[in-house]
């Protein structure tokens, strides 16, 4: 089937990608002529395990092209829509802006009998907005949210856990449902669950997820709050209270809390909409969810100034992370680096180091020293502040090879992924994030 998809964002590209890999032809349309030059060159403009191969591949077999030029989605039997839906300035609500110009630039290209399926993030109630201009032009539109985990995206666009797909309750909604089964065909063949339903419940499924996430996450920091107090252990607290399977171990990782480009600016926009419908009590708790939160990258300064004995000035301190979470280079919203930019304003001397987004994080936070070598970056610390769990850092830093570089023996655990036994044990001064 010949695929068009609009914007080549990290949703996008990955989504482009990832179709060509299972046989469709796809075109991919962005305006911003750096990133379609790279994209068409076969060069993912951004870290994701496994996009690099697939785009690559899909563009040596001239399956997966790319341009600037919205014509080109003439001929597309279905057009992707996903471009970015930020967080409004000066607001909590979400931006349309990206989405309302790629309709109203794509809807001249698009057939009768085409469908235009939208994969962005958006408030409920836009797809029936967006819905009449569709149909003035013979097309279908469907909301097919995505369920991408950054890290993982590539994996979950080929092999989901479930598809969904927001159709009107016509005979024009119920062939365009069967054309979205024809193009995630090996995942439908093999038995993902197709959900089709409505275009408000498929808006929700993707708020919803996200915000029942950022809860849980937030949840199990309120009780390190707690246990911080108390003596008690939030790690164990997990452990015991995730072998409910009511509850379950996943998402209650206590530390500095979440970010990204998704989380925090969904949460904030689906409380914001559902102030616009007159149902903010619905959701007010996302509030506290989103104060937890920010709470939690405090703490994790805190904890570093009182590991120095009140004071960061003068101090070297070793940031071990500066995406918002492993196996990406996204540092938007990135926990790791509000911590970095508040301990620099508190005078300490600042180095962070990160595997894969240095350079997105210095263009961002360019007062900042970075650091590629992370031996180097811990050379004569007088603290190391893990927060983003790189295998470098979690898993391969032993707390004797830390030794051998450092001034202090000091270790903040902003992800509570480190051994505190074994580090305690080679004469660390260990904190963890609500560990005794």
């Amino acid at each position: 089937m010949r695929l068009s998809v609009i914007g080549c964002g990290y949703l996008g590209a990955v989504h482009a990608a990832a179709m060509a890999s299972i046989g469709h032809e796809v075109v991919g349309i962005d305006i911003d002529p750096r990133k379609i030059e790279a994209l068409a060159r076969g060069e993912a403009p951004f870290f994701e395990p496994g996009l690099q191969e697939i785009l690559a591949e899909g563009v040596a077999s001239g399956r997966l092209t790319f341009t600037s030029d919205i014509a080109a989605a003439e001929g597309a039997a279905v057009h992707f829509v996903g471009v970015g839906t930020p967080q409004l300035q000066g607001g909590h609500a979400a931006d349309l802006s990206h989405v309302n110009a790629a309709f109203e630039s794509l809807l001249p290209h698009v057939r009768e009998g085409d469908v235009v399926a939208g994969k962005s993030t958006v408030p409920v109630g836009t797809a029936a907005e967006l819905a009449p201009r569709v149909e003035a032009v013979g097309a279908t539109l469907v909301w097919n949210p995505e369920f991408l985990r950054e890290g993982w995206a590539v994996q979950d666009t080929i092999d989901p856990d479930r598809l969904v797909t927001g159709v009107p309750s016509t005979p024009a909604g119920e062939r365009a449902a069967q054309v979205l089964r024809e193009v995630y065909h090996p995942a439908v063949a093999k038995g993902t669950p197709f959900i089709v339903t409505d275009y408000a419940t498929a808006e929700l499924v993707k708020v919803a997820a996200n915000a029942f996430l950022a809860t849980k996450i937030s949840f199990i920091n309120a009780m390190a709050e707690i246990a911080e107090v108390t003596g008690a252990d939030v790690t164990q607290l997990a452990d015991a209270i995730g072998h409910d399977v009511r509850i379950g171990r996943r998402f209650l990782g206590a530390g500095i809390g979440f970010g990204g480009g998704c989380l925090p600016k969904d949460i904030r926009a689906f409380a914001a909409r559902a102030e616009e419908l007159g149902r903010g009590e619905s959701v007010s708790f996302l509030r506290e969810v989103d104060a937890i939160n920010l709470r939690r990258r405090e703490r994790a300064v805190q904890l570093v100034v009182d590991a120095l004995d009140g004071s960061v000035f003068d101090k070297k301190v070793a940031v071990l992370g500066a995406a918002f979470k492993p196996f990406s280079d996204d540092v938007r919203d990135s926990p790791a680096l509000h911590a970095a930019v508040r301990l620099h304003g508190l005078g300490a001397h600042v180095v962070v180091t990160d595997p894969q987004a240095i350079e997105n994080a210095r263009r961002v936070q360019p007062q900042l020293n970075y650091e590629p070598d992370r031996d180097a970056t811990i050379r004569d610390a007088d603290a190391v502040l893990m927060v983003t769990e790189w295998d470098e850092y979690r898993r391969e830093l032993t707390p004797e090879h830390a030794s051998a570089l450092t001034v202090g023996r000091v270790v903040v655990d902003g992800r509570n992924g480190l051994d505190a036994a074994a580090w305690r044990a080679a004469g660390w001064r260990y904190y963890g994030m609500g560990r005794p």
